[in-house]
């Protein structure tokens, strides 16, 4: 199937002969956990450029909260652990990607803590926490919950410790290079140096998700799908675009941004009640808070509608020594003047994590010969409909080290270093009036948040695509030289093809939730494939066991 969707192979022009040449042996995208663990791996193989979008280190991985899934746990199993991910993703995990995840979970927490990450103990013991959709405790956690940052913490220190890595940071990746079919490499935007061109054997992207297309989101602002739509556009195929997770508890205070309430505190016994004081989770789901994320994101969104309020409320004030368990939490419950000893916390769903993303293999390996993917930007079919949470740090260091190991051998095996090629690019110039660009990203948060949210219909799927269309129309055709131009062209691609995705999708399943569709549609046991063809993109479905 075919949708007409215009744009260009590459947003800005440039002239190899004329611009700033960097090479290497693998570029890695992306400073999050899967790219910094890519790029500490590729760096046993040869010389490795790490980009960062922001300041090193900055990216979704340093806000986690919750931990790290490892089956360690003296009632716990890589099989259980497997079972589970598998239960929770309603069918569409790939079974070979779920097994190397739990398989290798222990040998990547062990790697750690020679590192020396420092993570919580319990009588001499790891600590472990529970989470929804686990069945028994298997979360190590660090400072309570502050994993992500002392995750972030130990691998910066690891990476500049590398002789072999250089890292260029506030780099924006603006297109992939591709010659000849192969991805050799990026155009970027620097800070200081302006337009570069950085050539590779071998590039991976590590990009993270989008998750700042949605007007409520615990994302940074960072997350608006450059690595994605720079894929789609060098041809690479992406894999069920539909499937974004929401978390169920974000603090929600009229005003200000939605921050994300771990759901490690349900896990040690915090419930949600409404305005009254009543719990309601249990009238949807039989495990109540500890529910898949899916399933507790919708009951409250329910609620609210049903209540005709803005917000539930967690309620806490029964969890022993919550600040020492959760000091992050409690401080910012305090900067809000909130005493999570005697008050309860104001919550409410936002987009978290995108669970589709650029189709990969078990080592990382796209559609696209020279380009690799893993984290939040890769579909590696490991959260199937619905991420169980705390597997996506798992899933960023068990894959990065995968697609850090495949770019790093294949690069080592190829003569000579990484070839310039006599690129040019030239747009030919928009005689279409110019749209408002702060406008446009406000008014399409708002948009995909009312209509490709938690619930969706097909009437409303159309309209966004309708008025995405429009907006893409005079936005897409535009030459800009600043992120800001860049960021609105490609969260206007993802959201375009997040929304056509939904629509074709006609079945409910996981966190794809249709108010005009039954569950268990008999399309459903099958991913869906996006690509772009020359007249346009194509979608198509691929069974789940053919993959």
């Amino acid at each position: 199937m075919a949708a007409p969707f215009a744009m260009r192979r590459y947003l800005t022009d440039f002239d190899a002969g004329r611009i700033g040449h960097v090479r290497t042996d693998v570029l890695v995208i992306g400073c999050g956990v899967a790219g910094m663990r890519a790029a500490l791996e590729a760096a046993e193989y040869g010389p490795v450029i790490l980009l960062a979008k922001g300041g090193f280190g900055d990216s979704c991985t340093h806000y986690a909260q919750g931990g790290i899934a490892v089956s360690v746990g003296a009632d716990d199993s890589t099989e259980r652990h497997f079972d589970d991910t598998m239960r929770v993703g309603c069918g569409l995990n790939d079974a070979a990607s779920v097994r190397r995840l739990v398989d290798d979970a222990s040998k990547r927490i062990e790697e750690l803590m020679a590192w020396g990450i420092r993570l919580d103990r319990d009588g001499g013991k790891l600590a472990l926490g529970r989470e929804g959709g686990h069945s028994v405790s298997r979360i190590v956690h660090a400072d309570g919950d502050q994993t992500g940052r002392e995750l972030v913490r130990t691998l910066k220190e690891r990476v500049l410790a590398a002789e072999n890595i250089r890292v260029f940071d506030a780099c924006f990746l603006v297109d992939l290079i591709t010659w000849e079919e192969m991805c050799v490499g990026a155009v970027t935007s620097h800070r200081r140096h302006g337009h570069q061109l950085i050539w590779a054997k071998q590039t991976i992207l590590a990009s993270g998700g989008c998750g700042r297309i949605w007007r409520e989101t615990t994302n940074p602002e960072g997350a608006t799908g450059d690595g994605i739509a720079a894929a789609f556009r060098a041809g690479a195929a992406l894999r069920d675009m539909e499937m974004v997770q929401f978390h169920p508890t974000t603090l929600y205070v009229a005003g200000a941004g939605r921050a994300l309430i771990s759901e490690a505190v349900r896990g040690e016994g915090a419930y949600l009640v409404d305005r009254t004081g009543e719990r309601f989770v249990q009238d949807y789901h039989s495990d109540g808070e500890l529910a898949p994320r899916d399933i507790v994101s919708r009951a409250i969104h329910t609620h609210i509608e049903k209540t005709h309020s803005n917000c539930v409320y967690l309620d806490a004030r029964h969890v022993a020594e919550f600040s020492r368990r959760f000091p992050q939490i409690a401080r910012l419950c305090r900067d809000f003047e909130i005493d999570v000893r005697s008050e309860l916390i104001p919550v409410r769903p936002s987009a978290h994590y995108m669970i589709g993303g650029v189709a990969v293999g078990l080592d990382g390996a796209t559609s696209v010969a020279g380009l690799l993917c893993c984290g939040e930007a890769a579909c590696s079919g490991v959260h199937g409909a619905n991420r169980m949470a705390s597997n996506s740090l798992l899933e960023g260091l068990v894959f990065g080290q995968a697609a850090g190991e495949r770019a790093g051998k294949t690069a080592a095996s190829m003569s000579g270093g990484a070839v310039v090629r006599d690129v040019i690019n030239q747009n030919p110039a928009s005689g279409r009036t110019a749209l408002d660009l702060p406008d446009i990203h406000n008014s399409l948060r708002s948009v995909m948040w009312r209509n490709v949210g938690i619930v969706r219909c097909d009437q409303h799927l159309q309209d966004t695509c309708d008025i995405l269309d429009f907006w893409a129309h005079y936005t897409l055709d535009k030459i800009f030289d600043d992120t800001d131009g860049w960021e609105v062209q490609n969260e206007l691609t993802v959201s375009r093809l997040i929304a056509m995705s939904a629509r074709e999708r006609r079945g409910s399943v996981g966190v794809h939730h249709r108010t005009d569709a039954a569950i268990g549609s008999p399309d459903e046991a099958s991913h869906l494939d996006i690509t772009r063809g020359p007249d346009g993109v194509v979608l198509a479905r691929t069974p789940v066991d053919a993959i």
